[in-house]
């Protein structure tokens, strides 16, 4: 059965940061993920995952740079070096990355192959461990406008040129369902290169059920073809955190 994993950045922000992880716990969840760790508290994350038996099934390399330009290679690996001292302390196997904007003026082939270099470079600490980067596409109709990679198309294609084993996709469900479609498909044609899911219903980015997404089709096949990592709920509620919540384990239920 797919395992769902609650980002605590978008769901139970009625409560304090840190409340937030024993809420997850109350509601059946095993899994959090947030987004940024350097202003937060790591040591008491650390102590809340371990009182409420949870597990952090990703956060966000941090600094973010922008690796479409090859100039903030030392910030990056600096920032992928921290971040994986914090995911090992964490017990946390999964470092999402993202590219930036575009940068104007500059050859789109010339930002891609930035890209592909960085992440070498990133490949090169990370595979020393069991810790991986997930690079995330995000749209560009919607909310990231200049952002340089929006399609999974081409973030497959880095992945290719990158060539590691500790170096793959996150595949936001929402951001490609606004981006490209044909969810199930892409799915299944590229699922061993994906390292994580995020998800959420389209338009409005808000719960399953509220939108276009047969999350129960789309979660059944993800779980038919073994992935054994985490998706991501990563949507604004429209309803109450815990009824929103509710709804997924819905879903999930017609999976069966």
């Amino acid at each position: 059965m797919v395992r769902l994993s609650v980002c605590i950045e978008m769901i139970f922000r009625e409560l304090p940061f840190m409340d937030r992880i024993g809420a997850v716990a109350d509601a059946g969840f095993p899994a959090f993920e947030f987004w940024g760790w350097r202003s937060k508290d790591v040591k008491a994350i650390l102590k809340k995952k371990q009182d409420y038996g949870l597990a952090v099934s990703s956060f966000g390399v941090d600094p973010s740079a922008r690796i479409v330009d090859y100039g903030t290679r030392n910030e990056f690996i600096k920032g992928v070096g921290d971040s994986v001292e914090t995911a090992l302390k964490l017990e946390c196997s999964r470092l999402i990355v993202t590219t930036g904007n575009e940068i104007k003026g500059v050859p789109r082939e010339t930002q891609h192959q930035n890209v592909v270099k960085s992440l070498k470079e990133a490949a090169e600490l990370v595979e020393k461990t069991d810790v991986m980067l997930v690079l995330e596409p995000l749209n560009i109709l919607v909310d990231h406008k200049g952002y340089f990679l929006y399609s999974s198309s081409e973030g497959f294609e880095i992945l290719r040129e990158v060539d590691s084993p500790n170096v793959k996709l996150l595949y936001d469900i929402y951001h490609q369902q606004i981006t490209e479609g044909n969810l199930i498909a892409t799915i299944t044609e590229n699922i061993g290169s994906i390292g994580h899911f995020h998800s959420a219903d389209v338009p409005g980015r808000h719960e399953f059920g509220t939108g276009e997404i047969n999350y129960a089709n789309v979660l059944k096949k993800i779980d038919e073809l073994g992935y054994d990592g985490f998706v991501g709920l990563e949507f604004m509620p429209l309803a109450d955190s815990k009824e929103a919540l509710g709804m997924v384990k819905r879903t999930v239920e017609a999976m069966r």
